[in-house]
């Protein structure tokens, strides 16, 4: 229990604020700020290694990871400069649908630019997988890359490397997939990443508030506007169907009621260039108190989007690296229910955090 060997496809920004926590506490920074424990399963962060990584950009492949994580398109924050060289040199991925097409038509610093290079076949990164040693793969392709993701999904069964789906296409949560994942005996969890305090999270405790304190929850609304490659990518809405139906499942199934179609509305609302890898969050709650009596609820929220999911995704890593170490196979639901925003079992999310405690407590 030494060592924790992760695999990533997708240098961009929460790759990049992954990297710099991980430096970050290898500095000696032993707060839980971000975590849910600095200690989980006999692991701590500094026991994480970057091992082997993927990417379609020119500006990141054949690079070490830890120079890649400041290249262009990435704009995130910055709060690890000295990031230590890892020795994983970024290798060229496969494109897939992981590249939308109108991501050609923006500036070079603010898009994808694909390395001329050589697309890698299965057999490559299943090789690559097995050479590195790696034990855990994270997904951090771009929204709406489901053909790429599942050839990484089909790398990682192949592999036999516990898989960490921290997007919005339906791996975990789709029963033909979660079932190849436990015939083969690979851990899995996922789908789609919740943040630390993301405008998922906030809306889903504030909706199961409503209905704790008997409130009726009618209508409702959360638009978000950012500037970083996510915003840009989901620009096409085509791209967005997944991303839609995890965020308003998210915030559905805490409801006392689900609401109908047309009274909820959750979802990437707009690119706007100078935010960067800043997020607001503008949320609405309409309801009926005591009586029938109106109210609602206006909210505000602004974080950096990538820093804030790379805690969680460290705790992820963690209790996949656990469900590996005790040889369990398929969707880890207790950890997907937790952290993430379309697991297949939804629970609320005091619940969710009793299952995780008691399933790293049970690994302990």
């Amino acid at each position: 229990m030494t060592s924790i060997r992760v695999a990533v496809v997708g240098i961009g920004n929460c790759a990049s604020s992954l990297v710099q926590g991980l430096e970050h506490y290898r500095e000696g920074s032993n707060d839980n700020v971000g975590l849910m424990h600095w200690e989980m399963g006999g692991y701590k962060p500094s026991d994480i290694k970057i091992v082997a990584a993927w990417d379609v950009d020119r500006r990141k492949v054949g690079i070490d990871v830890a120079e890649a994580i400041f290249a262009k398109p990435n704009c995130t924050a910055i709060f690890a400069p000295n990031v230590s060289a890892t020795g994983t040199v970024v290798k060229m991925g496969k494109v897939l649908d992981g590249v939308a097409e109108h991501m050609s038509d923006f500036a070079d610093d603010r898009t994808f630019v694909v390395a001329d290079a050589d697309q890698p076949t299965r057999e490559d990164i299943v090789a690559e997988l097995k050479a590195s040693g790696a034990e855990v793969l994270m997904n951090y392709l771009p929204v709406g890359s489901q053909e790429a993701t599942e050839f990484y999904a089909e790398c990682a069964l192949e592999a036999g490397v516990a898989f960490v789906n921290n997007i919005p296409v339906f791996i975990a949560s789709n029963p033909v997939w979660a079932k190849r994942f436990e015939d083969a005996g690979v851990a899995i969890i996922g789908d789609d990443i919740k943040a630390q305090l993301g405008a998922t999270i906030v809306h889903r405790v504030l909706t199961d508030l409503f209905a704790k304190r008997g409130v009726k929850l009618e209508r409702t609304y959360q638009l978000n506007t950012g500037g970083n490659t996510d915003f840009l990518n989901m620009s096409n809405h085509r791209r967005l169907a997944s991303k839609k139906v995890s965020k308003t499942e998210a915030v559905q199934s805490v409801a006392a009621e689900r609401l109908a179609d047309e009274n909820v509305h959750i979802g990437p609302s707009d690119y706007v260039p100078w935010q960067n890898d800043n997020k607001v969050c503008f949320l609405r709650m309409e309801g009926s108190m005591f009586g029938g009596v109106p109210m609602n609820l206006e909210l505000r929220l602004s974080v950096e989007d990538s820093p804030n999911s790379a805690g969680v995704a460290i705790d992820m890593i963690r209790c996949a690296k656990i469900a590996r170490d005790r040889g369990l196979a398929g969707v880890v639901d207790p950890a997907s229910a937790y952290f993430c925003k379309h697991p297949r079992h939804q629970m609320t999310d005091d619940l969710a955090q009793i299952a995780v405690e008691e399933f790293i407590h049970e690994a302990a």
